[in-house]
């Protein structure tokens, strides 16, 4: 784990910079930011995977629009204020043991960072829900993967129950231009 520079950078060392340049900027923003963009979001399906998005704050209807990110990013602590165009999500980031921790709703995950052909995939290595471990063959599948060019980051978030179904499931981008301190 290197020892300076963002989050990211710290956990993921010199992989970082093979990260598409778009990625890179975004994950080396320091302070409060707020970026817009356009995002599509699928609705959970099943009543369970509904409960599991209110528990989680996760979006609970499909829609398409704008979106509007806050970030508040300190060196081992970063504040992600997501607001769609039917509900706001906010998750707290925090280093721990050179991985990040992401606290959502009850949940709180623990994800690897890891580069592949410029692309940042955030791959679930633990869940803990409401504090109890989450058994290995309950962990959801989960796709969290950034890119970018042209000024833009592009995202892809998906999260899948074994038995529930889809809990969460949102894409778009956020233009970095707008990226000014507000």
């Amino acid at each position: 784990m290197k020892a300076d520079g963002s989050m990211y950078e710290r956990v993921m060392g010199e992989s970082f910079g093979r990260l598409a340049e778009s990625v890179q900027q975004f994950h080396r923003l320091v302070g409060k930011h707020e970026l817009t963009g356009m995002v599509q979001v699928d609705a959970p399906k099943s009543i369970l995977a509904i409960l599991l998005a209110r528990l989680l704050g996760t979006p609970l209807s499909a829609n398409e629009g704008p979106i509007k990110f806050k970030l508040d990013a300190r060196p081992s602590e970063e504040t992600w204020t997501r607001h769609f165009p039917s509900n706001v999500m906010t998750s707290h980031l925090q280093l721990r043991n050179g991985q990040l921790v992401e606290k959502l709703g009850a949940a709180r995950l623990t994800f690897a960072l890891l580069e592949n052909n410029g692309r940042l995939n955030m791959q679930l290595r633990r869940l803990q829900f409401f504090g109890i471990p989450c058994p290995k063959w309950l962990m959801p599948i989960v796709v969290a993967e950034e890119t970018g060019f042209d000024g833009r980051l592009y995202f892809h978030v998906r999260a899948e129950v074994i038995f529930v179904g889809v809990v969460a499931s949102y894409q778009g981008y956020l233009s970095l231009s707008s990226g000014a301190s507000p």
